[in-house]
């Protein structure tokens, strides 16, 4: 997987952050409608209270009783009898409907009430039969009438009242008066109202004075003193509305985003009040990028939310009347508008019913507006962030790209190193990594250069004795005495012992090297070895002054004293191959804090001034010994065992007092690399 993508796959793990805040949003929107289950039933059982104080002494509608229902005036209208400005004058499934009732033979009566709290107003409709008009002159001709009776309550006085009875008789479309019913009708100005034509019908608006409450209101349409169709009259349907004092006092005690109906038995609602609350919303054409992110945030947050959630009931919209006896007591509900209401129903006065509703979304936008804010703001956040990672990823993939691209343009189809690598310009890890590959490039460099002159360096040692070799041979055959061919085969055993002697060299590297693998590393005091080193050369050497200069004992190290020694030996030969008879050779230990220096000085031919000179290579020798055919193998064994242990070997000319001489050291780590 490419870096990009990894950061990409990074990135998007934190989205991680809104999923923790979903999962939060959902437990608290748990815990939320638990609380506010529990809050609406304390506040339904206080409303409860109120609500049956206020309807204290008031009898219940029974379910059987016929109710004409008489919502508030939503605007001021004179009776014309036209209609059009009654709600749902054209529309029967409309939030106020129509009451009605019809018979066989096709007539069909219905009716609508609605009251400003001084006048009754009524809207009746006959359909099904054309009407005809009362005539002064000839009243026995037949025509259409209505009667109208209103009884008042009963009280602790009077447990019967009498009935009020009028007697609607239009004698052409328009307004007119109702009259009394009685032997001699007479006029009743506080009835009046509008007749019109209306299709295959008639027509009539009604205003009379307001009734008490809890009155009962009949009417029924005649011909010819023949009844036609009308409404129950035994018992009288009863007026049946909405309490204004009732809904004031409910509403003060609501909450934002609360609303409650009071219900009758008959389950006609008397008392309906909400608190809708203060819409915080700001204009869109106001709102900053942010807040246009966060609102759209929000929504989705209300989406999941309702996603999540129980499946809620269906809760009929009908503003008139409710079955509150197949409700639950208390559960979530869905309207008609696709809104969510917690729901809760409590018992009132007389078998009347409370239904009070708390609305999700307002309590979401209380408590869950912060989150949807703090939601958004970190998806944004998160956004930009992993812009900015895809950007930087862009950025480190281009330098690792050209990186490559440069570390393959020092290497040929031959594999040959032909080039550098240019110094990094930065100082973070893939400049570290540049300058590391140009070091691994410049040594790789030196290796090859290294390994082309190889050849030419064994050529060069191999040429010399297989050339006196061959040239003793031939000489040997044309030699005449005793003497010469005894010369000729010395100097072909002394050629083919310098032979053996490169082919040993060689073959001591590569036998060094493949020791490190098998040796095992142990603890072992550095002192001891070389003071105890030092003491067997000087035993074994009498032609050179061999000293050792340094502590007795603890330096101790980790590795291998078998090697240790050996790199002393090549060091002490070394410097016998270079140093004159009764010349010094001083081996040297110096302990320090974080090495140690073992060194071994030698007085005699110096190394060359420009330092141009591997004299730790394969067959190098820079410096003019007593030792003929010295091979310059030794100091490579050196190298390799000082780099085993972790070290390095360095060689310098010094003046040591007033000797002349080459010092070469070897530094080695206490705690090896």
């Amino acid at each position: 997987m490419s870096l990009k993508r990894q950061l990409l796959v990074a990135s998007l793990l934190m989205l991680l952050i809104p999923w923790a805040g979903l999962k939060f949003v959902l437990e608290l929107d748990t815990a939320l409608r638990d609380q506010a289950i529990r809050q609406l039933d304390s506040r339904a059982e206080q409303l409860a209270e109120l609500a049956g104080d206020r309807l204290l002494g008031e009898p219940a509608i029974p379910a059987e009783t016929p109710v004409i229902y008489v919502p508030p005036l939503s605007q001021p209208f004179t009776p014309d009898g036209y209609g059009s400005e009654w709600p749902g004058y054209d529309d029967t499934a409309a939030s106020q409907p129509w009451q009605g009732t019809g018979t066989d033979d096709g007539l069909q009566l219905q009716w609508q009430a609605t009251s400003n709290g001084q006048y009754l107003y009524l809207l009746i409709r006959l359909s099904g039969r054309q009407s005809r008009f009362f005539s002064p002159a000839a009243p026995e001709q037949p025509h259409d009438y209505l009667k109208i009776w209103l009884q008042a309550p009963a009280t602790a006085v009077d447990q019967s009242p009498a009935r009020q009875a009028w007697l609607i008789r239009p004698s052409a479309p328009g307004e007119l008066y109702g009259q009394t019913d009685t032997k001699e009708p007479r006029p009743d100005y506080r009835v009046k109202g509008a007749w019109q034509e209306h299709g295959e019908g008639w027509q009539l608006e009604l205003q009379l004075p307001q009734p008490p409450g809890n009155s009962r209101l009949g009417f029924s349409a005649h011909r010819d003193g023949d009844t036609q169709l009308a409404t129950s009259l035994e018992p009288l349907p009863v007026l049946v509305g909405p309490r204004p004092e009732l809904e004031r006092r409910l509403e003060q005690q609501l909450d934002p985003g609360q609303q409650v109906r009071i219900v009758e038995p008959a389950d006609w609602v008397i008392a309906e009040a909400r608190n809708p609350g203060t819409d915080t919303s700001p204009e869109f054409d106001s709102l900053s990028p942010v807040q246009v992110l966060e609102q759209i945030s929000l929504n989705v947050l209300r989406y999941l939310i309702q996603l999540y959630q129980p499946e809620p009931g269906l809760l009929p919209d009908q503003a008139r009347q409710l079955d509150a006896s197949s409700l639950p007591e208390q559960g979530l509900f869905r309207h008609p508008d696709d809104s969510r209401w917690l729901l809760v129903t409590k018992p009132v006065f007389g078998d009347r019913s409370l239904l009070l509703e708390q609305s999700l979304d307002q309590l979401l936008t209380l408590s869950g507006s912060t989150l949807g804010s703090v939601i958004a703001r970190s998806t944004l956040i998160i956004v930009a962030l992993t812009l900015v990672l895809l950007g930087y990823a862009s950025w480190l993939s281009w330098r690792i790209a050209r990186l490559q691209r440069l570390v393959s343009a020092t290497v040929d189809e031959d594999g040959r190193i032909t080039g550098t690598l240019p110094a990094a310009a930065s100082r973070d890890e893939l400049g570290q990594l540049q300058a590391h590959f140009a070091q691994m490039v410049e040594r790789l460099h030196g290796y090859n250069r290294y390994l082309e002159s190889f050849s030419r360096r064994l050529s060069h040692e191999l040429k010399t004795p297989v050339a006196i070799v061959r040239s003793s041979l031939e000489n040997l055959a044309h030699a005449q005495s005793e003497a010469e061919r005894q010369q000729y085969l010395e100097r072909a055993s002394t050629a083919t012992e310098r032979l053996r002697q490169i082919l040993h060299g060689m073959s001591e590297a590569a036998r060094l090297e493949q020791s490190f693998d098998q040796a095992d590393r142990e603890p072992f005091d550095l002192a001891e070895v070389a003071a105890g080193a030092t003491a067997a050369y000087q035993s074994l050497d009498s032609t050179h002054e061999i000293r050792y200069l340094g502590p007795e004992q603890g330096c101790n190290l980790t590795g291998s004293p078998e090697h240790m020694v050996q790199l002393l030996d090549k060091l002490v030969d070394n410097a016998r191959d270079f140093t004159p008879e009764h010349g010094l050779i001083e081996v040297a230990l110096a302990q320090h804090p974080e090495y140690l220096e073992l060194s071994v000085f030698n007085e005699g031919s110096a190394l060359p001034e420009d330092g141009s000179a591997d004299i730790f290579g394969a067959f190098v020798s820079h410096r003019e010994g007593s030792g003929e055919g010295h091979l310059g193998q030794g100091l490579l064994i050196v190298r390799l065992i000082a780099e085993y242990h972790g070290g390095r070997v360095e060689a310098a000319n010094e003046t040591h007092g007033r000797i002349d001489g080459v010092r070469f050291r070897v530094i080695i780590p206490v705690k090896p690399r």
